[in-house]
């Protein structure tokens, strides 16, 4: 019986027709709505969801999601007759058209797109689109594709003609700073009729070439016409921004242009959004200063101070507060003269100097604190006035964060104990004292370990019976098979990258309180040295120990400070600088 079966399920197996489930063809009708939805989702969602930071991974997931999804629903339903095939075609059509809607949708509301940057399911706008860029192929060849601050491209010009060289020219000064890793590009007259560009790595001034004026005045032009500023005004302080794409890579760029005494100012800042973008957590506090801050945070009402010198993440460490308040449940504000990135939730106030028609910066921060918000966050210090606003305002449930431009945080407490002039007045709402410093990370690739020496770690006040290793900068590496270092391809040979911050956070209590209104800065240190909580230059030690950073860089960030007094506005006094101990 089982040859009998064998036989003639091999002699049906050979001598009859093979059994066809689908036609060849039906599959195919699949392919048309699948390649027009990836070809927007790739040249178009893509590249916007890139262009504007809005997790480009997230939404490249959700979009291969969905593809599937509309595959295995086409699939589902069969193609065994022409109504299936038809229910079929529809399914995925359907599935993919809701996410072709589903993302502009979602991506108009975000804050980071701004409204000349929305999405509008119009294609014939998309073709024009294509055309545009079809001309610009045949024009000159340029590395950047650049965007005005309209987000319109700006048309690469013919070549062998003198504005295909002036494109080229101001090109080279993002190039340049791309292969550096500049966070920011300046450009200043210098002597002898000539302009010179230096760009900032990592926090600290590198400098760049030097170009002729006749050729650096037509490129600071350029830019300042790119980012929407009159290249005609020379005098007048601008502000403006751009877009460009080098590579698959999209950026942002900030620019602010004003006449000087020997000619035109140019600074650029790139990606100003993401420079300042970080989470609390991120921040770089150590443990026991973020129970500190939480414990500062929980304590609702009064006045914070903020210090950090000039590029020292005061903006990031402001922004990083306003996150750790709840904007949804909360009224939470901002004072700035420009908005460096969205904050969700956050009703950001800008003051605009030229725009304010009288009002001046300490009217403003009076105008939103009488309107009882839960959270205001005075991200600048122009005058005496704006701290005494700060004072006399009613905070026994508001908060207000107020940002100095200094170098510790018991500095930032004296210049706005004088700044308000009345100590009882400036004392009793005080809740806490956060002061900030950046400093350059080792790079990883190529730290240099070595063995601290006794007397080194008695000067760092560390047990010098106890062998420890620390890092240093080098800056090179000895690619294998080769016998001579090179430069280190990470960090260009710097031995830095990227950047970390040092904290000291201080909560205020009563007794901190009542030592401020005496004045009594002696008292005030003791109250704290009691508490033990680290100090900027110990948190920076700490850093340097567990090979974050170098110790030259940490002497290098803390003792610099030290010798420099904060800036005063008004009638602000100069006082000196708090110990760091």
């Amino acid at each position: 019986m089982l040859d009998s079966m064998l036989g003639g399920g091999l002699g049906g197996v050979l001598g009859q027709e093979p059994l066809v489930l689908v036609s060849w063809w039906k599959p195919l009708l699949l392919i048309p709505p699948f390649v027009i939805w990836a070809r927007i989702v790739s040249s178009v969602y893509d590249k916007h969801a890139a262009r504007f930071h809005l997790n480009r991974k997230a939404w490249a997931g959700a979009h291969l999601a969905v593809g599937l999804v509309a595959v295995f629903g086409a699939m589902a339903v069969g193609m065994h007759s022409p109504w299936a095939i038809v229910v079929s075609v529809a399914v995925m059509a359907l599935v993919l058209g809701a996410d072709l809607i589903a993302y502009p949708l979602i991506a108009n509301k975000d804050d980071r797109v701004p409204e000349q940057g929305r999405l509008t399911l119009n294609f014939s706008k998309w073709a024009e689109q294509r055309q545009e860029k079809k001309e610009a192929k045949r024009a000159g060849t340029a590395e950047l594709l650049i965007n005005n601050s309209n987000k319109t491209q700006v048309r690469v010009p013919d070549r062998d003609t003198p504005e295909f060289a002036l494109r080229l020219d101001a090109e080279k000064l993002l190039i340049d700073a791309e292969a550096v890793r500049a966070a920011e590009i300046d450009v200043r007259p210098a002597q002898d009729k000539q302009y010179r560009v230096a760009y900032m790595v990592d926090t600290v001034l590198q400098p760049g070439a030097t170009i002729p004026a006749e050729q650096a005045v037509p490129v600071i032009d350029f830019w300042k016409r790119v980012a929407g500023m009159d290249p005609e005004d020379r005098r007048r302080k601008q502000v403006g921004r751009f877009f460009f794409e080098h590579g698959a890579k999209a950026r942002q760029v900030s620019a602010h242009s004003q006449g000087g005494p020997g000619g035109m100012l140019l600074h650029m800042r790139l990606d100003p959004s993401i420079s300042v973008r970080r989470k609390p957590e991120t921040l770089g506090l150590l443990p026991r200063q973020m129970e500190e801050l939480k414990a500062i945070i929980a304590d609702r009402g009064g006045v914070v101070l903020v210090a950090a010198p000039p590029k020292h993440g005061g903006t990031s460490t402001m922004y990083a507060l306003s996150k750790m308040h709840d904007a949804y449940t909360q009224n939470v504000q901002t004072i700035e003269y420009e908005i460096e990135d969205a904050l969700e939730g956050v009703r950001q106030n800008v003051f605009d100097p030229n725009a304010a028609e009288g009002q001046d910066y300490a009217t403003l921060v009076r105008s939103i604190l009488r309107r009882d918000p839960d959270v205001v966050l005075v991200n600048e210090f122009p005058d005496a006035e704006t701290a005494r606003e700060i004072a006399r305002a009613d905070l026994e449930n508001s908060r207000a964060y107020l940002l100095l431009r200094a170098p510790h945080a018991l500095t930032a407490l004296e210049l706005y104990l004088k700044a308000v002039g009345d100590l009882d007045t400036a004392a009793k709402s005080l809740r806490g004292l956060v002061g900030v410093r950046v400093f350059r990370k080792l790079c990883q690739n190529c730290r240099a370990p070595y063995q601290a020496t006794p007397d080194m770690l008695r000067k760092l006040g560390l047990p010098a019976d106890q062998p420890r290793e620390l890092f240093k900068k080098s800056g090179q590496v000895l690619p294998k098979g080769k016998n001579q270092p090179e430069p280190c391809p990470v960090c260009n040979g710097t031995g830095y990258f990227e950047t970390d911050a040092a904290f000291e956070v201080y909560h205020l209590g009563q007794e901190e309180r009542d030592a401020a209104r005496k004045g009594d800065f002696g008292a005030l240190k003791a109250s704290l040295r009691k508490r033990q909580l680290p100090t900027i230059q110990q948190a920076a030690l700490r850093k340097a120990i567990d090979g974050v950073t170098s110790i030259e860089e940490m002497l290098r960030v803390t003792a610099e400070q030290q010798k420099k007094k904060p800036a005063a506005s008004g009638s602000q006094a100069k006082p000196t600088p708090a110990p760091a101990g």
